[in-house]
């Protein structure tokens, strides 16, 4: 007998997907665990197999184009048997659906709207002229024409009937520039076009509109507080260097600053938080989301238990999530649970910025670049030290000020001195 393939949920967040590329067409026969499809979805793009056995008897969806999440794909049964009212009644039994989901959110949503007194059309002002251009001959679309391009009737010449002034006047207009009164008139001649206007319109993907909608709820629903501190690098900067001497992965900055702030929450668990509406998760384990741009938007991919790693199995695990994510090859599961994120600009030259809190984390934590600054010691000597700033974006339902701040303290004296997070 026939079944019907639709279209999975391959994400905690998708609610549709865009079909790449089909792996079989009509008339090939299919094995479960076949690949029949490549699928675009908010994260990234997934192969997607067949569970069923038989002919490929149908494909209702061409590539390039989206399906919601449970729309029907594609139909597999025997060679030469009729899937069309299988692929009828399908369809049908989806209309009905979408028309009782329908009645029931009018029904929620109905409310009696107040009576709104009818609007008097406001009079309209008596059209008025310059008594310099009240007697010219002039078409009323010349007039507007003109108007609209900031023009001077008064400049213009008439090729129209008796001198009339028409439409092909203001279009071939150019302006001229005049000398002060009482002095010879110059005309300069200014070219007509300077520049063309031009756009291009480029169809939003599943991830950008994922990325719209998600930090969009985040950050008109949730109430941001932001909290800045500076943090002095010089030690962190020698530590980095007596580490890379010995570790077999190279360690960045950004894997000290993911250790800091896995340590920091380990201390201050109401950090480590999120809001569920009626109650607020503690998180017991540290899930950092580390933000990785990619061409299209951004990805965040997951260090589980970042608390219980060491830096050099965080630097790998960085490296190898952040290639999966540029390639587009993240699994869900490796872009989920995060319970804290970091996103870091200071590669870009960016010295502090705010960040959006990535839903369900009560905060998340903006890295700067590291920056050299002049001091003064406490002999009067001057001397540089290495500056970085960072941000805290916390959500108020959740992290109080006093809390932000108690976790950016903890945070900053790991980092100011870097052994304490290696004990």
């Amino acid at each position: 007998m026939a079944e019907v393939i639709r279209m999975p949920r391959m994400s905690d967040t998708m609610e549709e997907g865009v079909i790449v590329a089909w792996h079989k067409k009509v008339g090939d026969n299919v094995k479960s665990g076949d690949l029949l499809a490549e699928v675009e979805t908010d994260k990234a793009t997934m192969e997607l197999e067949s569970y069923q056995e038989g002919v490929l008897l149908y494909i209702g969806v061409d590539e390039g184009a989206a399906v919601q999440v449970n729309g029907i794909l594609a139909i597999v049964g025997k060679k030469g048997e009729d899937y069309k009212p299988l692929l009828a009644e399908e369809k049908a039994n989806d209309k009905e659906e979408a028309a009782e989901e329908k009645k029931t959110e009018e029904k929620e949503e109905a409310k009696p709207e107040p009576k709104q007194e009818e609007a008097k059309p406001e009079p309209k002002e008596p059209e008025t002229s310059s008594a310099d251009d009240s007697r010219l001959k002039i078409s009323p679309l010349a007039r507007k024409m003109a108007e609209d391009k900031g023009i001077d009737v008064n400049d213009l010449k008439g090729t129209g009937d008796d001198g009339r002034i028409v439409k092909r006047d203001v279009e071939q207009y150019q302006p001229t520039a005049k000398k002060a009164e009482g002095g010879a008139q110059q005309v300069v001649q200014l070219p007509k076009v300077v520049g063309e206007e031009s756009y291009e319109e480029v169809t939003v993907s599943q991830m950008r509109k994922t990325i719209a909608k998600r930090l969009g709820e985040s950050k008109f629903s949730a109430p941001h507080f932001y909290l800045t501190m500076e943090i002095n690098m010089d030690k962190a900067t020698a530590a980095r260097e007596g580490l890379n001497a010995f570790s077999p992965v190279k360690i960045s900055f950004n894997d000290l600053v993911l250790k800091a702030a896995a340590a920091a929450l380990r201390r201050h668990p109401k950090v480590n938080s999120s809001w569920l509406g009626d109650k607020i998760r503690y998180n017991h384990h540290i899930h950092i989301g580390v933000a990785v741009a990619v061409e299209e938007g951004l990805l965040v991919p997951v260090i589980r238990f970042a608390d219980n790693k060491g830096l050099s199995h965080i630097a790998a695990e960085v490296r190898e999530l952040a290639g999966k994510a540029k390639d587009k090859k993240l699994q869900p599961a490796e872009m989920q649970g995060n319970t804290f994120t970091i996103s870091n600009l200071g590669m870009f030259g960016i010295e502090e910025f705010t960040a959006i809190i990535n839903p369900p984390d009560a905060c998340i934590l903006a890295i700067g670049g590291i920056n050299k600054r002049l001091v003064m010691d406490d002999d009067g000597e001057l001397r540089n030290e290495l500056i970085l700033k960072v941000t805290l974006s916390c959500d108020h339902r959740v992290v109080d000020g006093a809390t932000g701040a108690q976790f950016l303290q903890t945070f900053k004296s790991l980092l100011e001195d870097p052994v304490r997070m290696l004990v």
